[in-house]
């Protein structure tokens, strides 16, 4: 048997064990002698209790999702009782513990969720969410002022607001003729079908309302994660040059034509632009960064560390601490070889906004490339999740029908070859760049003020005009409104559902 499924079947009997461990018919009749528990949720909070405790990678840290936490099913279910809605059982259930570096607080788990949708979750997954196609963030206008703007970052091919020539750094501040303050409600603003933004310039500190407004309908939309794939001249070299904006298993093919292309055309170096990629599926990190190498096929790409029970588990399996390990490979999940560039350097363009999938990249070449990162500190996420459905074996087959609730809970942490992890308060670059959203530039063009920052870096080891962020943002903080939002930016770094499709893949 091999390592995958051996993997995959012993996690898949210790989850029908504890997925069983609680009877959903516990609650007795009036005529019982004890206690009658009302609690419409019932079922799916049993659920959401025996997926974390089955699996979450900080269980240990959560007394009551302990194994011996409650003595009878009585006992869990009137505790269960407690709370309001499934997404209150679900934040009650997590760690809540957090830690100080330099001064600034970080939650440990700050990135597991629950939907209550998970037909949008799955599509989100594999790219497809509903899109007017403008990728867009929110800022203060300042530290101290209530108002809000929106700019854009960038706008998807074939989208209304393509059509409809919306660009890269228009601004817009208000949405249906509302202005956008702190107090707006954003999920529900951006969620609507269609909306107006009223457009604004911004010179010098001021906010001047344009009077155009442009009607924006989203639409089911499928994104290729591969936004900008091209091979730029400059300086008698052939530079590779890919902004890759999600981690989406689904597009693993065209990824590897788009590194067949550069291998093709001869490229010296690469600059990877990840600096508005959240994240995704592992499986697509681990491809990438075979194609980026080739020379380490086999090596170690990272381990894996899971919740003491489960790690307890995989290591005296039949495969031991290979169970537990993801290496390099030379083929992708269709079988195809995959074309691998053998570079030993790389250039990584990064912001906050660079998370999980995309640090796991840069923490899993490091101890074999040289990995070179210009642009800003990233998010700082090293744990991976996983969707967990209402079933026996928490797959997607056999979900109960009369909810569509799911979670998607962090179950394991990555470390690389040399062990490197927790790194929570993100990868600090080597060549600090800001992006100023006052002056954003063309994506993908050689005069880009972050691409030139690479470009400089190759051809003379250093950037020529460096920003700090007091140079380049006049405006106040960015507006986190969709951190908690099931959107395809927050991804971050997942395992694949279909793996519990099919023979119940277990966590790469």
């Amino acid at each position: 048997m091999d390592t995958v499924k051996a993997k995959l079947l012993l996690l898949m009997s210790l989850l029908l064990i504890f997925s069983c461990s609680s009877d959903d018919d516990a609650t007795p009749d009036s005529g019982s002698g004890t206690e009658t528990i009302n609690n419409p949720d019932q079922d799916i909070d049993q659920f959401i209790w025996s997926g974390l405790n089955a699996a979450y990678l900080y269980k240990s840290e959560v007394s009551n999702l302990a194994n011996d936490a409650f003595a009878t099913d009585q006992d869990l279910n009137k505790f269960l009782s407690n709370f309001a809605t499934p997404e209150d059982t679900f934040d009650g259930l997590l760690t809540k513990r957090t830690v100080n570096i330099g001064g600034e607080t970080f939650e440990i788990d700050a990135f597991s969720f629950i939907v209550d949708d998970y037909v949008a979750l799955e599509q989100a997954f594999s790219g497809v969410s509903k899109s007017n196609g403008m990728d867009f963030r929110l800022t203060l206008v300042s530290d101290t002022s209530n108002d809000v703007l929106g700019y854009v970052r960038y706008v998807l091919p074939g989208t209304d607001a393509e059509a409809k020539g919306v660009k890269r750094g228009d601004f817009f501040n208000s949405v249906d003729g509302e202005k956008l303050t702190r107090t707006s409600d954003f999920n529900e603003i951006f969620g609507r079908d269609s909306y107006t933004i009223g457009l604004v310039t911004v010179n010098n500190g001021t906010v001047t309302e344009t009077g155009t407004t442009v009607s924006l309908t989203q639409v089911e939309y499928t994104e290729n994660p591969i936004f900008i794939s091209k091979t730029i001249d400059h300086e008698g070299r052939k530079i590779g040059y890919m902004m890759y904006n999600s981690f989406v298993g689904d597009f693993d093919d065209e990824l590897n034509t788009a590194f067949g292309q550069f291998k093709t055309d001869g490229i010296e170096e690469l600059v990877l632009d990840l600096r508005y990629n959240g994240g995704g599926l592992v499986r697509s990190a681990i491809d990438m960064s075979s194609m980026i190498t080739g020379q380490f096929n086999g090596e170690i790409f990272s381990r894996e560390i899971w919740n003491a029970e489960l790690q307890a588990q995989f290591s005296s399996g039949a495969d031991g601490e290979e169970a537990l390990i993801n290496r390099f490979r030379n083929t992708i999940y269709t079988g195809d070889n995959i074309n691998s560039l053998g570079l030993t350097k790389l250039y990584v363009l990064t912001t906050n906004r660079s998370a999980s999938a995309s640090e796991l990249v840069i923490n899993g070449l490091e101890p074999y490339i040289d990995v070179i990162q210009i642009g800003t500190t990233t998010s700082g996420k090293y744990q991976a999740s996983i969707t967990l459905y209402d079933s026996n074996g928490f797959g997607r087959e056999g979900a109960n029908p009369d909810h569509t609730y799911a979670i998607q809970p962090l179950v394991l942490k990555s470390a690389n070859a040399a062990g490197k992890t927790d790194y929570i308060a993100g990868l600090a670059p080597d060549f600090e760049f800001q992006e100023s959203i006052l002056n954003l530039g063309t994506l993908g063009d050689p005069t880009e003020p972050m691409l030139k920052a690479a470009l400089d870096v190759i051809v003379d080891g250093q950037i020529a005009s460096a920003r700090t962020k007091s140079e380049t943002q006049f405006l106040g903080e960015s507006i986190d409104w969709e951190r908690k939002a099931m959107l395809p930016n927050y991804q971050k770094m997942y395992i694949d559902t279909n793996k519990f499709e099919l023979v119940r893949k277990t966590l790469e």
